[in-house]
């Protein structure tokens, strides 16, 4: 019995963290950055992927459990802190759920020719969303087939973005200069602006450590899937950013539909490749959802039990699966697609699209001071994987992570040139990141206050 239960391969922990990572609605918003992005792509890669990478591995395996974020930064500061983070990376999936919600309905209508308004496209949208909920409310080794076959739509889209870029370049010329000039960090506001969805981009390998207990060698599997799955990402994310790049001059780039314009416009017009690949992109908003609910889930439904969290979070249905997360997910997004239309001339998809990005960058601002903390005063427990270097790298893996993390927060939702454009598209996201983390800190004391009333019932009982 025990045998037949581990069936999470390395090959699907692979799939998986190419499917869970490289998120491609968020393409065209890093492409917005202009030809500097490949800079900055490398730049992250090399002071921000690698150490996180590293430090992921060690920590999903040295502390491997459901738990996940949770439980390394619970042990690290404390179950108060444990229960902003569980918050933090929850919230932020129902506000991404509802963000491609948008998204669906945008790209949909685009590849068919139709003009969806009004409560039909709200509708179409709630649907994406429970969808979304009952699927993700699945056992991993049920599901997995999903995320392998988007991993595969995943990897047809990119290679295939490139190679026409590619092709074009080579034929027809390309829509920006990429020029060494261009090519450097202009270090201009706008931009750096868009820093935080490049790191965006390279989140999720903790996802894949919550699947330890499916796998048959997670000491192994995990550093493995992370490493092998890092390349592949890596080399997918840059043939896509070359071809939208070949394609579309940058202030010309849509947020939400540059990824079919920019088919449409190195292929010449729309035929049926494109809507396959509309198709194809369609899936992979819907399995990206779902493959990223198998590790959000799981940890808010930790933080449940753990009473960091109301107890609605810990709720599981007869085979262990936190439906009660799973369920306030599409509540949640629900709320958020009824809502977005009354938004004032806001591009709804990118309004929530960036909020969803700065919570989750939000939480992982936690994760490397308790990689960092847990060194310090957990230095025996056995580490399967560890994190190469003395003290002095441990230092830099730790905080210049943490230091990019925190200005690319800064640069998403801090207006810097006081322009009305930025103002207007930078001030509600503030405001929403001011809300989520007041509601956050009343839902984890509430947590916090209601499990302190019952010890103190057990106790007079």
């Amino acid at each position: 019995m025990e045998t037949e239960k581990k069936k999470f391969r390395l090959f699907d922990a692979v799939l998986m963290s190419v499917v869970v990572i490289m998120v491609v609605e968020s393409v065209a918003p890093a492409a917005a950055i202009g030809p500097s992005q490949f800079f900055w792509w490398f730049f992250l890669l090399i002071l921000f992927f690698i150490p996180y990478g590293l430090i992921s591995s060690e920590l999903g395996t040295t502390y491997a459990g459901d738990g996940g974020l949770y439980d390394w930064v619970k042990q690290a500061f404390g179950p108060r802190w444990g229960g902003r983070l569980a918050w933090l990376y929850w919230i932020n999936y129902p506000i991404w759920m509802a963000s491609l919600a948008v998204l669906f309905v945008q790209v949909g209508g685009q590849i068919f020719g139709l003009k969806l308004t009004g409560w039909v496209s709200i509708l179409i949208q709630l649907l994406f969303v429970w969808v979304v909920v009952l699927v993700g409310n699945k056992p991993v080794s049920e599901s997995k087939w999903i995320m392998n076959l988007a991993a595969f739509a995943k990897i047809v889209t990119i290679l295939a973005l490139g190679g026409l870029g590619i092709y074009v370049a080579m034929t027809r010329g390309v829509a920006n200069s990429f020029s060494v000039h261009n090519l450097l960090p202009q270090m201009n506001l706008s931009g750096l602006s868009n820093l935080s969805v490049i790191i965006f981009n390279f989140l999720g390998f903790e996802v894949v450590a919550t699947m330890a207990d499916d796998m048959d060698n997670p000491k192994k599997q995990i550093p493995q899937a992370i490493i092998y799955g890092g390349i592949l990402i890596a080399i997918f994310y840059l043939l896509g950013a070359f071809g939208m790049g070949a394609a579309i001059p940058t202030d010309k780039l849509s947020a939400s539909s540059g990824l079919i314009d920019s088919f449409v416009l190195l292929i010449g017009h729309m035929n049926w490749f494109v809507v396959l690949i509309g198709i194809f992109f369609l899936y992979i908003l819907v399995s990206e959802m779902i493959s990223w609910a198998l590790g959000v889930n799981y940890v808010a439904d930790y933080a449940g039990k753990d009473h960091v969290l109301p107890r609605i979070f810990a709720k599981e249905d007869t085979k262990g699966m936190p439906v009660g997360t799973g369920y306030l997910n599409g509540i949640v997004a629900t709320v958020l697609v009824i809502a977005g239309p009354l938004l004032p001339d806001q591009n709804i998809f990118w309004a929530f699209f960036s909020l969803n990005v700065v919570a989750l960058l939000l939480s992982y601002t936690l994760m490397f001071p308790a990689f960092w903390e847990l060194r310090r005063k957990d230095p025996h427990t056995e580490r399967p994987f560890h994190v190469p270097g003395g003290s002095v790298m441990i230092n830099l893996m730790t905080w210049v992570p943490e230091v990019l993390l925190i200005l690319t927060i800064i640069f998403s939702v801090v207006p810097m040139n006081g322009s009305a454009a930025e103002i207007s598209a930078k001030v509600p996201v503030l405001i929403g990141v001011i809300i989520t983390i007041v509601i956050g800190e009343i839902v984890v004391r509430y947590a916090e206050h209601h499990q302190a009333q019952l010890k103190n019932q057990t106790t007079k009982d």
